[in-house]
């Protein structure tokens, strides 16, 4: 069903925005919260061409079973975000996540590359909920630039969970659960996103994605070559990629997470420990800009936006604040010191002809 703004999805979702057929955000009318609909596609072999109105077919329902079991299982995690529901309608299934404000990192990738030490702030994020999720027994198996959004504190937050539990279990359900055609159904799905391709599954899998996202963010191009999945999936058996020594501090940690075998491989606990001593020793902010993005790795909580102390119009300035406090060792004299003499000759003068004055005033 292509519904538009102002429809209602499954009941509940009122759509504001189709920004494209298969992306839309609604508002569940439920909890009042603003969430995203991702839209994934379904062969006739799944939808029998049924009308919207008619039952969804066994196929469909086992899919929308699947991926809410997926859902369900998943751990709260502040940087992870909530997968809320799935359904199917009509030719489409639509996967339902929490959107709070933000923006994609998708979208600011785009703008270019992004420096080292900001790229380690946002890797620790998602190292962060790679471990929750791992820890719960799940594999994200969707770690891309398209699937984090950058919320307004500058925290990363990872998505896409059900979307990618979506696209697989419609691959093995269209091609079974190994060989050539659901190599070939997923290639469809997936396209040639280099993190969607490692030779592994599983939590080590995350891990190897997290550094493929990491140099693509700092170099501002995938470390394999990715015009087309096949080429792709062959530099990444053969091992054939961009060096990691363009990812500048962050080369030692990215070499070690595209290890071909995953035993040599640090887990997402062992991402985040790394990142945190790196950010340790990160150059200090030079300017009040950049002391906004304090570098510095963030705690596994909801965090208050980090804000430079600004001059207020309703409170003291800093110049008015050392005035208060008095000279420091750094405040300039009032009366320069090559002056100091003539001053005090000038004041004795100056006295004692008032002196006399006063005498003769009186005397007189």
């Amino acid at each position: 069903m292509r519904a538009g703004p102002g429809q209602v999805l499954a009941g509940r979702y009122r759509l504001t925005d189709r920004p494209d057929p298969l992306r839309a955000l609604a508002v569940d009318e439920r909890t009042g919260d603003v969430v995203r609909l991702h839209g994934l596609e379904l062969p006739a072999v799944l939808t029998s061409g049924q009308d919207p109105d008619e039952p969804v077919p066994e196929q469909a329902e086992r899919l929308v079973r699947r991926v809410a079991a997926a859902g369900a299982a998943a751990p709260v995690h502040p940087r992870l975000l909530q997968g809320t529901g799935v359904f199917a309608d009509g030719e489409l299934l639509w996967t339902v996540e929490e959107e709070p404000a933000g923006v994609p990192l998708a979208e600011l990738a785009e703008a270019g590359p992004v420096p080292p030490y900001r790229a380690a702030e946002l890797a620790a994020d998602l190292a962060g909920a790679l471990r929750a999720l791992h820890e719960a027994g799940l594999t994200h198996g969707n770690l891309t630039a398209g699937s984090v959004l950058v919320c307004e504190d500058g925290a990363a937050m990872l998505g896409g969970l059900l979307p990618g539990v979506a696209e697989e279990a419609l691959a093995e359900e269209l091609g079974g659960p190994g060989g050539r055609r659901r190599y070939e159904v997923r290639a469809t799905l997936v396209g040639p996103v280099a993190e969607r391709w490692p030779l592994d599954g599983g939590p080590a899998g995350d891990c190897w994605a997290l550094g493929v996202l990491i140099q693509r963010l700092v170099t501002g191009r995938s470390p394999f070559p990715d015009r087309d999945v096949p080429e792709l999936v062959t530099a990444v058996r053969d091992g054939r990629r961009e060096p990691s020594t363009v990812c500048g501090p962050l080369a030692p940690l990215v070499e070690r997470l595209l290890q071909p075998d995953p035993s040599l491989r640090p887990t997402a606990a062992g991402i985040r420990r790394e990142l945190a001593d790196l950010l340790v020793g990160a150059p200090e902010p030079a300017d009040e800009e950049r002391t906004a993005r304090a570098l510095a790795l963030r705690p596994e909580a909801p965090l208050v936006p980090l804000t430079p102390r600004r001059r207020g119009r309703g409170g003291p300035s800093g110049e008015a604040v050392g005035a208060a406090a008095g000279p420091g060792p750094d405040r300039r004299p009032l009366i320069p010191p090559a002056l100091l003499g003539p001053v005090l000759v000038g004041g004795v003068f100056l006295l004692l002809v008032l002196g006399v004055a006063a005498v003769v005033l009186f005397a007189g």
